[in-house]
């Protein structure tokens, strides 16, 4: 006789909340990141064009998340010059050194990349 079926849900952990000097450092070096990889590499120019076409690379901190944004101008005809943002990646804080990465897929969703949890830290972290 089969047994009854139970659901058994799965528990997603929430980012972590950062003190003020965490936050700030966490912003310093996703800056840093931007102004010294991002735009060198994805943006050296601004292109503009018939469609829409990216201006800057930013990041913003929202809630226990810091998200990279590209900023799109419109060279539609009837919008032409309008400004708005679209996330492309994210840091979510799990933990004091624990990060799970996110990049936007084309369907609108987050897809997560890596997860800081303690089962995926490294070896060279002396914390383990």
């Amino acid at each position: 006789m089969a047994g009854k079926r139970q659901w058994i849900g799965t528990r997603i952990e929430k980012p972590a909340p950062a003190d003020n000097l965490e936050k700030q450092a966490i912003i310093a070096a996703c800056e840093a990141f931007i102004r010294d990889i991002l735009k060198p590499r994805f943006l050296p120019e601004i292109r503009p064009t018939e469609w829409n076409y990216v201006v800057d690379i930013r990041g913003s901190w929202a809630g226990n998340r810091y998200r990279f944004m590209q900023r799109y101008r419109s060279g539609f005809e009837d919008n032409r010059g309008e400004e708005f943002d679209a996330p492309f990646a994210r840091i979510d804080r799990m933990g004091p050194d624990r990060f799970d990465i996110y990049w936007m897929r084309h369907t609108g969703k987050w897809w997560r990349l890596h997860s800081g949890g303690d089962a995926c830290r490294g070896a060279a972290n002396p914390r383990n």
